[in-house]
């Protein structure tokens, strides 16, 4: 977290990055500046550093928008998350590539060196027109990123300077710049009575392992719920009353399918029929006395072992018809 002057020292800072590792490919004076390209094109070596657009970070955006309570009482200092986009333009004399070295000079350097140092936000700091930064004390790291861009793009941003020929140059991101509130927000008010109780199980109004009440007259602990009803089995009253209630849910609805139709199967289990009649109402089959006339009246094989049909008792001529041989 910084105050406002966060964004000039980004900028001076990214300048004397690039002054101070020129060497030791460049064996001449360059003059690094923080202004915007020049209209009439310098012919000594020179680098500008041109801070083009400052967009909010879109990752960080909304991460402090409730910042005040119902009652308008601050909760949170907001902070603005930043990105700086930065034009780095270089002149010289063109016949022996100054531009294109001093170019070559500051890619290097901010592929080296992504991070901005803290010993060269503290000299940036030292300027008069910077005096008060604090820059230096925030956490936040601030990151430079190249940007690549197209012709179009490049063809814009260069239109937007007016008057001014283009130059060989690099587009860099700085993130993430954050800048304070001047507002405090409110102290949080201290524990004046904590009130914890750790207590083993068994002890006084501690709860049985399980959740289950102990029988030794232990009571829950002050603001704890009532443990439920239990029943002789050891479950509780309530899962046992759901348990009835979903049978019963399903016995009447077996009974209402069986009365609309659903089948002779379900209406005759629903009506509690026994197996062997279930089984003689499905197959369509003979009663109990046809069954025991069918089995008496089959044929009986005799001495020789062939089979006749056997006579009923009620034939002339039987022994038990009544009637003397």
């Amino acid at each position: 977290m910084s105050n406002a002057l966060a964004v000039a020292t980004v900028t001076q800072a990214l300048a004397l990055l690039i002054e101070h590792h020129l060497h030791p490919e460049i064996d001449m004076a360059v003059s690094v500046e923080t202004r915007k390209p020049p209209s009439d094109p310098p012919t000594e070596p020179t680098i500008t550093v041109f801070l083009y657009q400052v967009s909010h970070n879109p990752s960080m955006r909304n991460s402090d928008l409730v910042t005040r309570a119902s009652d308008g009482t601050l909760l949170k200092r907001p902070a603005a998350a930043l990105d700086l986009h930065f034009l780095i333009s270089a002149y010289g004399e063109e016949t022996e590539l100054v531009g294109q070295r001093l170019i070559g000079s500051v890619v290097r350097t901010l592929h080296e060196i992504p991070v901005l140092p803290r010993e060269l936000i503290e000299e940036a700091a030292r300027r008069p027109y910077l005096a008060g930064s604090d820059l230096a004390e925030s956490p936040q790291k601030v990151r430079f990123t190249p940007l690549q861009l197209d012709v179009d793009e490049t063809s814009k941003l260069w239109g937007m300077l007016h008057h001014t020929p283009y130059a060989l140059s690099v587009v860099y991101q700085a993130s993430l710049v954050l800048l304070d509130g001047h507002q405090k927000p409110v102290p949080a008010k201290p524990v004046q009575k904590p009130d914890v109780r750790v207590l083993p199980f068994g002890a006084p109004g501690a709860p049985e392992p399980g959740g289950v009440a102990g029988g030794g007259g232990a009571t829950p602990p002050p603001g704890a719920a009532p443990a439920p009803a239990e029943t002789a089995g050891g479950r509780p009253a309530a899962a046992k009353r759901a348990t009835s209630a979903g049978a019963a849910s399903i016995a009447r609805a077996t009974v209402a399918k069986a009365a609309s139709g659903g089948g002779a199967r379900a209406a005759k289990k629903a009506a509690g029929d026994p197996p062997a009649a279930r089984r003689s109402s499905k197959s369509g089959g003979p009663s109990a006395g046809s069954r025991t006339r069918k089995a008496t009246g089959g044929g009986a094989r005799d001495g020789t072992g062939r089979t006749g049909k056997a006579r009923r008792t009620d034939d002339p001529g039987h022994p038990d018809d009544g009637t003397e041989s």
